[in-house]
């Protein structure tokens, strides 16, 4: 039978669990909670690690760890520190290695695989935190004496003495806070299915590098499981990452930096295969739901994951100031990470103030970005190394970069581009791709670039990118073919019947229509039946007591646009994979419901708003949290 048991700071862990006699810690009804049970965690700041002992078989027994309704519940993994002595400006303390038990971040350097060398120094996991605000690490004290608001740090054999630069702070009048534990709700064990996490704050975790290619650890997450919710959340100050749906250990871990025998790409291939011996299919890893979060303060990621992310729904959550401390940087940095996210839907997320919004990465075969919202990010958006079929679709990207594209097959369709984007090829990386809706592989191939679909988007430049490297509008796609048939007829004149070398010789095709191009943004040159005009759109996206808005202005010649609705049967199959444009369920497509959730007509308007007019408007487009 199903019980429910209740966590209080008055609690003991001798307690039976009932409302009126709690347990003290989360942790303790994590080692009993079972089956159809809930665990409910009243007011308080809880410091501690979280491990859950059980999963349960199918949805049915979902297991429930919740925050009493009404009340504020914390998990931390960080300790508060006191005795902090002055001396030449520089406050000290020492820490007994005790506290840290097998894992002491001080001395656990940032590093691995896909990381970007040369660091002038090493970072670790470890983090202080003055009245709930991070410092930044300096390397040595010299550093810290310089610059304020910095901390550095010496593993001794029984002691850590952290030294930091409050200013003109006493860390001693204050909450001030370190780092202690690796991660603060994540099991021990793999296969610990459905289970539910909802309305906690989660802070402060010391986590490590996550690449594609070790062990991924994150501050929350199911460590190689299937059926997880995480909703309603507020997660903050992961050193690393946040939420972590990644591979495990047993797939691979940091195996080029160890060796250097070949390349992270082969480790990385390796690991995926690894994953799918040991049973990464549907049925068995992914299917989570990320929702209503709010994300924020991580050095490397909001949510990432290889493989362990497939088949997942993240939508609602607003994610910001991600991988931008400039503390450390890799190939792995991004408001969402995630690689071979088979059927994986992306929708309503609110993304910003971060170094890259979306990054996704190998095998993204099924996943559709719908209806996000990207600004003042460094990058708005990459795909990476995939084949189709992936639909973007009714997204507002405001930032100055929108878009690296360096895969092939894509569909992007009523958007809204306010800066620029670019593409390439990828002849040294061949990537797998799968059978419809299935982590079976089906085969292998080189990134040609192209075989895309831009429908009833919206091209601007207001964001004046200095990238040299990216382009506003579809003008990069110049010399392309318009059609399957022209790429092929031109591929078989050229060359006869000939092999990769020679595909990589002609240019895929690219289908555009109804697309609308202003501030005199060069359109694809073949693009017919679209409209293009230099009337200045002014185009912005502007953050009013907490209100997001989209203005910009809209030229009369906009209504001339005669849309189409844009559905399977129109987006037709990607070259390479062969597979249609489908819901995750094999179902049709059919773009009909807007950014905002209104109903597309039989002649849509294009871009991400229906009905949005023409003039000067102003439209409120989201909420933001953010502090």
């Amino acid at each position: 039978m199903a019980r429910e048991y209740h966590v209080a700071k008055y609690g003991n862990d001798k307690n039976d669990g009932t409302k009126e006699s709690p347990f003290l810690t989360i942790a303790h009804a994590a080692r009993l909670a079972d089956e159809g049970d809930t665990v409910i965690v009243h007011e308080g700041e809880y410091r501690e690690y979280v491990n859950p002992e059980h999963g349960a078989r199918n949805e049915l027994g979902r297991i429930t760890y919740m925050a009493a309704e009404g009340e504020k519940a914390v998990i931390k993994g960080s300790e508060i520190v006191n005795g902090w002595e002055k001396k030449d400006g520089l406050w000290t303390v020492s820490v007994d290695n005790t506290m840290f038990g097998d894992y002491n971040p001080y001395e656990v350097e940032i590093d691995g695989d896909w990381m970007a060398r040369p660091l002038d120094y090493k970072r670790h996991t470890g983090m202080v935190y003055f009245d709930g605000e991070p410092l930044i690490e300096a390397s040595h004290k010299e550093e810290c004496a310089e610059k304020e608001m910095t901390w550095c740090a010496e593993v001794l054999e029984d002691i850590t003495v952290i030294t930091a630069n409050f200013c003109e702070n006493d860390p001693n009048a204050a909450l001030t806070e370190i780092n202690v534990r690796q991660s603060c709700f994540v099991p021990e064990k793999t296969g610990i299915n459905y289970i539910t996490l909802r309305g906690f704050e989660i802070a402060h975790a010391a986590t490590p590098w996550a690449p594609p290619t070790a062990d991924q650890v994150g501050m929350i997450g199911p460590h190689w499981a299937k059926g997880w919710i995480i909703e309603n959340n507020i997660i903050h100050d992961a050193r690393c990452s946040a939420i972590s749906l990644g591979k495990e250990i047993s797939t691979g871990h940091h195996m080029y930096t160890r060796y250097h025998r070949k390349p992270g790409y082969n480790y990385q291939y390796e690991a995926m295969l690894a994953g799918f011996r040991m049973g990464w299919s549907k049925e068995t890893i992914g299917s989570h739901i990320i929702r209503n979060n709010l994300i924020y303060n991580c050095g490397q990621n909001g949510v990432v994951g290889h493989m362990g992310g497939s088949y997942s729904e993240i939508y609602g959550n607003e994610i910001y100031n991600i991988g931008n401390r400039n503390e450390f940087w890799g190939h792995e940095l991004g408001a969402i990470k995630l690689h071979a996210l088979i059927d994986t839907q992306m929708h309503h997320n609110l993304i910003h103030d971060s170094h890259m919004g979306v990054w996704l990465d190998w095998q993204a075969q099924g996943a559709r970005l719908s209806s996000n919202i990207f600004y003042n990010n460094t990058i708005d958006m990459k795909w990476e190394v995939t084949h189709g079929p992936h639909l973007v679709d009714n997204n507002i990207l405001g930032s100055e970069q929108n878009f690296q594209n360096a895969a092939q097959g894509g569909a992007y369709v009523h958007n809204l581009f306010l800066g620029g984007m670019y593409k390439y090829e990828v002849y040294d990386r061949s990537t797998p791709y799968h059978l419809p809706h299935s982590t079976e592989m089906m085969g292998c191939s080189l990134v040609y670039s192209g075989d895309d679909r831009y429908y009833n988007n919206i091209f601007a430049n207001t964001q004046k990118t200095e990238n040299k490297r990216f382009i506003v509008g579809l003008g990069l796609y110049d010399g392309s073919p318009d059609t399957l048939e022209e790429y092929i007829q031109t591929v078989w004149d050229k060359f006869g019947k000939c092999d990769a070398a020679q595909y990589a010789q002609v240019q895929q095709p690219v289908y555009t229509a109804h697309n609308y191009y202003a501030d005199g943004v060069p359109a694809y040159e073949r693009d017919h039946t679209s409209v293009k005009t230099d009337t200045a759109s002014d185009a912005k996206i502007t953050v009013e007591n907490g209100n997001v808005y989209l203005e910009m202005t809209i030229d009369e010649s906009f209504a001339d646009i005669k849309a189409e609705v844009v559905d399977t049967k129109r987006l037709d199959m990607p070259r390479i994979t062969e597979a249609p444009f489908e819901n995750p369920d094999g179902s049709p497509i059919t773009v009909d419901f807007d950014l905002l959730g209104n109903k597309r007509g039989a002649n849509p308007t294009t871009g991400p708003i229906e009905h949005i007019g023409t003039g000067r408007v102003k439209i409120l487009i989201a909420k933001t949290k953010a502090k």
